[in-house]
This record gives structure tokens, C-alpha cells and sequence, in this order.
């Protein structure tokens, strides 16, 4: 439909043009007969000049009325500026206020975690949580562009199960009419059995885990993205995983760059970072990697660069602070604003250096047959500057629905996807079994109730195939590609352990 105002982001289209904008007061300034107003409406910002000669006395006492984010309409002309945001500033004809605002609990000043998700419905507002959420969605949109174009149905699991997927410790169990019911661990399973009907299918859904964990990475809620498809082998399924991630920085990298600017993300190096094809491991060449001597000393060189660093930092903001008291008015706001800066990567420093002695320990001591923690899946990737895909995990770490690896039946043909820069594992999947005796026999080691799993497997019955299929973790893939540093701001309202509100 066509609206009867405009967007910020089509104003460059409008140049010499009167346009009507509606938004809410992002920021205010103004001297003597001038009002500047930053308009935001969810496309963009935007400088609103108001110039008390110009406009009306009610547009002017309207214009003087705001507070941060009122509500209100602009009527004015589009002027081409390229020192703005846009490259465009609109001077105002008229000003009507639609709704002021009470005083606006979030302020410029530096606030806490805690209290900006307390009021995460408003902290959405902020520059770098909406450019956040502009770039999931582009993510969102890049995946069901690979995917569809690649030929694949998309399909939807049930939130409501009867059995588990990862294992029964993190399941959340409700009552479902006197029966006991499972929020969704994976569509996985389903997806299986979708995929026997239609060849190559994903389902985009929200996943559950009661995982009792505080660490960046985790939610409880989570949306995944998972493909299967029949007749694909491992191989075929890592090839898949690269060519998705690959597709989704691109569009990514093209599409956001406005927004990857206020994230502070790099361009070229994210687009570098997605350069295929990505390093392989076998799960045996990952741990002689994390276990080596090269390991020590690539941490080594980390801890005395970040050491290094802090100096410096400690020393700058020394400086600043004796300049404090002499800077005039606008260059004690770049000193303050600055020390906002050196303090935030003042304790990310910190934390690397409580982090990396422990690295080193726990890459020193890691045995083989044992899973990767979150450490160690940051250590490896610390050897390179793209993902790499770690495969042939020993099945005692992986579900039990894994097939083995007839080269070696201590190993399952699984595979992760760890994201470079700290960011983890983003993708984990493999090969299915298909073996009906198999999956009985590991159905019981498990504990887990065979008469859960009887309609699974009827898919070996009746015409069992090779199959393969992944799971892509969105949240984490949001923040991997924002350079965000929690997974908590990659969500609009993330349900973590202790979090239910807002």
C-alpha cells in the first residue's frame, strides 16, 4: 500500500521535495531561534532543522516541548547534506507533537546490563540494539533465500513432543492432557521424516533447552534452523553448512553496511572471514592442534598483547583525565565519552587475562574422547581466520542417532561448525543412522523409552535412505556476525536462565 508519509530511509528519493514524517525524539540540541531534532520512525535517523523564523509559533513551542522519545510529525522539505546521516536533513514548515513522553528512564549515560534488560523493551530503541535486529533479520532473509533457491521445502516441527532429541537433562516437561510433554529440544527427528517426503526440507523454528548455564553463548529459547536432506552423506552436509554461512555474510556484508557501521563490525574483515572453503578437522587433528606446543604459544602472545594494551589504556586514560580540568566544554565531553570506551575494554581485558591461564591449562590437560568445552572450541579458532568445521567426533560425545563411521566405530560421522573470533560452535549435525537394530540398541543404552521413538523408527522400515541434516543456532550466529559479545542482545526479548521478563 502506499502510506500517506515517509520513511527515513527513502528520503534520499525525495531531495527538493516536501515530505510528512512521523518518529519519536532520538536527540534534541539548539541554540538561539534553532531547533535540531534527530527523528527516528525504525528505517533511520534523520536531522530536523527548525528554525523559529520559518515555522509557526505553535510548531516552534511544539518543536521546544519534546522530550526524548515523544512522539511527533514533521512536515518539511528534504535538503541534500552530506556531512548527515543519509546525506540528507529535512528543514521543518511545521512541528505537531503526538505524544510527549515522561522522563525517558534510559539516558546517554552509560547504564548496566542488568538494568537495560530490565527495560529490554526500550532499550530496543537504542542505535546499536536496532542495528542488531536489522541485521537478524537480513540473516533471516538470507537463509530462506539459500534455502529455497537451493530447492528445499520449508516445514514446521512441533514445539509439543514426546520424546527428547539432545538428551533428557535439559528437557522442559509440562503436563499435556495427563500425558507428560516435552518443549521442543530440535526438529530434528520430524525433520527426518519430512525429508523422506519431500528429499531436502528446513524447518525455522524456536528450541528449548533447561540448561542451567549463565555463559554468553546460552539461552533457554532459541530459534534453529535445520536442514535434512535424504540421499546426502557427511561430506555433502558440510558442503551445505559452508555455502549457507557463506550466503549469509555476503548478503549480509552487502545489505547492512549502515548497520554494521553503528555495530562497530568491520566489513572487510567479516566478508574475509567467510572465504570458502573452510579448514576441516578430523575431531583427532583438532585435539593434536589444541594439545600442541603451538597452542601455548599463540596464548602466550595473546596474554602479552592484551597486557600491553591495558598499559597503554591505563595510561591514556591518565592523561585524559589531567586534560579534563583545562578542556573546554565539548572536548570533556570526547574525554568522558572516551573513558566510557577505555573502560568497557579495560574489563574485556581483564576477563581475557582471568581467561587465557586457564587456557592454557585446560589445553595442556584435554584428553582424547572427551567433548570440546567452550574454551577449547575459542582456542581452535584462534588458528584461523575463517569457521572451521570440526567432523568425526567420538560417539560417546554425540546423540545417539548418529551413524558411525565404518572406518572407525568409536567415531560418529558428526560435524560442528565453530565460528571464528571466540564465537563457537554455530552448527552441529552429521549423518543419520539408518540402521533399525542400531538405533533400537542405542534408544535403550540411553534410558530413553523405545514406544517414544516407534513412529522414528518407521522411517528405517520403510524405505530407509542415507540422510543427513544440520542445525544452525541463530542467536549465535547473529552475534557472531555483529560482533556482539552476548548472545542476550542478538534476541528482542531473550529468555535466559533466571530471565522471564520482560
Amino acid at each position: 500500500m502506499t502510506e500517506p508519509f515517509t520513511r527515513v530511509a527513502a528520503l534520499p528519493d525525495h531531495v527538493g521535495e516536501t515530505v510528512t514524517l512521523n518518529g519519536w525524539l532520538y536527540n534534541a540540541r539548539g541554540s538561539k531561534g534553532l531547533r535540531f531534532l534527530e527523528l527516528r520512525d525504525g528505517s533511520g535517523l534523520v536531522q530536523v532543522v527548525v528554525n523559529q523564523e520559518a515555522v509557526g509559533e505553535a510548531s516552534w513551542e511544539a518543536a521546544a516541548s519534546l522530550t526524548q522519545e515523544s512522539a511527533f510529525r514533521v512536515v518539511g522539505e528534504v535538503r541534500a547534506d552530506e556531512r548527515q546521516e543519509g546525506g540528507v536533513e529535512v528543514q521543518a514548515a511545521s512541528v505537531e507533537v503526538l505524544a510527549l513522553a515522561e522522563p525517558y528512564p534510559i539516558t546517554p549515560k552509560e547504564h548496566g546490563v542488568e538494568f537495560l534488560m530490565d527495560r529490554r523493551h526500550l532499550w530496543l530503541r537504542s542505535r546499536r540494539q536496532w542495528a542488531a535486529m536489522r541485521v537478524r533479520n537480513r540473516i533471516i532473509m538470507a537463509i530462506h533465500g539459500y534455502f529455497q533457491g537451493e530447492g528445499y521445502v520449508q516445514m514446521d516441527a512441533p514445539v509439543l513432543t514426546g520424546n527428547a532429541v539432545e538428551g533428557t537433562s535439559t528437557l522442559f516437561e509440562l503436563d499435556y492432557f495427563d500425558e507428560p510433554a516435552y518443549l521442543t529440544q530440535s526438529g530434528q527427528l520430524h525433520g527426518e521424516a519430512m525429508a523422506m517426503a519431500h528429499g531436502k526440507i528446513y524447518t525455522f523454528g524456536p528450541t528449548f533447552r533447561a540448561e542451567k548455564s549463565k555463559t554468553r553463548r546460552h539461552l533457554t529459547e532459541f530459534w534453529m534452523i535445520e536442514p535434512e536432506m535424504a540421499f546426502y552423506d557427511l561430506d555433502m552436509n558440510m558442503d551445505v553448512a559452508e555455502e549457507l554461512l557463506a550466503a549469509i555474510v555476503e548478503a549480509v556484508t552487502a545489505d547492512c553496511q549502515p548497520e554494521l557501521a553503528i555495530l562497530e563490525r568491520d566489513v572487510d574483515a567479516l566478508r574475509a572471514s567467510a572465504q570458502t572453503p573452510f579448514p576441516r578437522l578430523s575431531y583427532t587433528e583438532a585435539v593434536d592442534l589444541l594439545t600442541s606446543d603451538a597452542t601455548q604459544l599463540m596464548l602466550d602472545a595473546e596474554q602479552e598483547g592484551l597486557e600491553d594494551e591495558r598499559h597503554a589504556l591505563e595510561q591514556e586514560r591518565d592523561q585524559n583525565r589531567q586534560a579534563h580540568g583545562q578542556a573546554k566544554k565539548g572536548e570533556k565531553r570526547r574525554i568522558d565519552a572516551r573513558e566510557i570506551e577505555i573502560n568497557v575494554r579495560l574489563d574485556e581485558i581483564a576477563e581475557g587475562l582471568r581467561n587465557v591461564p586457564q587456557w592454557k591449562a585446560s589445553a595442556a590437560a584435554f584428553e582424547w574422547g572427551a567433548d570440546f568445552g567452550g574454551s577449547d572450541e575459542t582456542i581452535l579458532t584462534r588458528h584461523y581466520t575463517t569457521p572451521i568445521i570440526v567432523h568425526r567426533y567420538p560417539a560417546a560425545v554425540k546423540a545417539f542417532y548418529m551413524k558411525r563411521d565404518p572406518e572407525d566405530d568409536r567415531l560418529a560421522l558428526g560435524m560442528d561448525v565453530l565460528a571464528p573470533e571466540g564465537y563457537g560452535e554455530i552448527i552441529g549435525g552429521g549423518e543419520r543412522a539408518t540402521d533399525l537394530d542400531f538405533l533400537r540398541q542405542q534408544v535403550e543404552a540411553h534410558g530413553l523409552p523405545e514406544s517414544a521413538f516407534d513412529w522414528y523408527f518407521d522411517l528405517r522400515r520403510y524405505g530407509s535412505v542415507p540422510h543427513a541434516g544440520f542445525g544452525l543456532g541463530l542467536e549465535r550466529t547473529v552475534a557472531w556476525v555483529c560482533g556482539l559479545p552476548h548472545v542476550r542482545e542478538t534476541a528482542p526479548f531473550p529468555r535466559l536462565l533466571g530471565r522471564l521478563h520482560p
